[in-house]
């Protein structure tokens, strides 16, 4: 089984779990740890936490500031490994690690899921990784080193495309509110008829909703038919643009959670 392995609510009446995403290496090189702590310690039920890259398509201009960022800050795949086997012992919540297929690819698949197994992280996110290359050259790797692997889908993705993204998935199937980029002010949050779509589809993973949610009534609005919701955007901010990040990202997460 995945380490620290995700534990989703047994019942719509439960809690709605809350995953935060940063960028590592961000605002300082040495803040990563102090990030991953704050967020477990503020009551996040996991994270994700992004490898920065020099492309990254998939995001909207706040999280490609934090790549920009943190590549100038010298983070590497390598530093963000040793980092986080240096907390290893004191993280209870699944670790998620973020990112593009390229990097990954440049540091050797199987060394990258040997790390990260040695490293405590729970599984993956690449959305650019096709899947059936997942499944051709990849899948098997992922199962021997125990982690998970989530496809992302939108409204536009069909059901038979859904439910097949879903097989291959483990963990959760993410769910992105709209075709948008990450932060997006186009996001629609409460799509209604995709939300229904999904539920109506008995996925065998829980599902996680994320793309554009910046307050605890968002949350609550995206997670009435879902099992959780993801936060990025909002809380990057926080981190690039506060000297005093540490009480303003505690603030926003207690914000959400209570």
């Amino acid at each position: 089984m995945p380490q620290n392995n995700i534990q989703f609510p047994a019942s719509s009446t439960q809690p709605k779990l809350l995953n935060i995403y940063f960028t590592a290496g961000i605002p300082q090189l040495e803040n990563t740890a102090e990030i991953i702590k704050l967020i477990q310690d503020s009551g996040a039920d996991m994270m994700e936490i992004g490898m920065p890259y020099s492309d990254p398509v998939a995001d909207g201009p706040v999280i490609q500031k934090a790549h920009e960022l943190a590549l100038n800050n010298e983070m590497t795949i390598s530093t963000l490994f040793s980092q986080l086997k240096s907390i290893k012992n004191d993280i209870r919540i699944p670790v998620i690690l973020m990112g593009y297929i390229n990097p990954v690819l440049s540091f050797g698949f199987e060394n990258f899921c040997r790390e990260c197994s040695e490293s405590g992280v729970s599984g993956l996110i690449i959305p650019d990784l096709p899947p059936v290359e997942f499944e051709k050259n990849y899948q098997q790797i992922l199962k021997k080193y125990s982690l998970n692997f989530t496809f992302l889908v939108t409204p536009e993705t069909s059901d038979e495309r859904i439910l097949y993204l879903d097989s291959l998935s483990s963990g959760f199937l993410y769910a992105v509110s709209s075709s948008s980029t990450t932060g997006s002010e186009n996001t629609v949050l409460k799509n209604e008829n995709y939300l229904n779509r999904l539920s109506a589809l008995k996925l065998k993973n829980p599902v996680m909703i994320g793309f554009g949610i910046k307050s605890k009534e968002d949350f609550e609005n995206v997670t009435e038919k879902a099992d959780g919701g993801i936060i990025g955007t909002a809380f990057v901010n926080i981190l690039l643009n506060n000297k005093d990040w540490r009480i303003k990202a505690i603030d926003f997460i207690n914000s959400i959670k209570n």
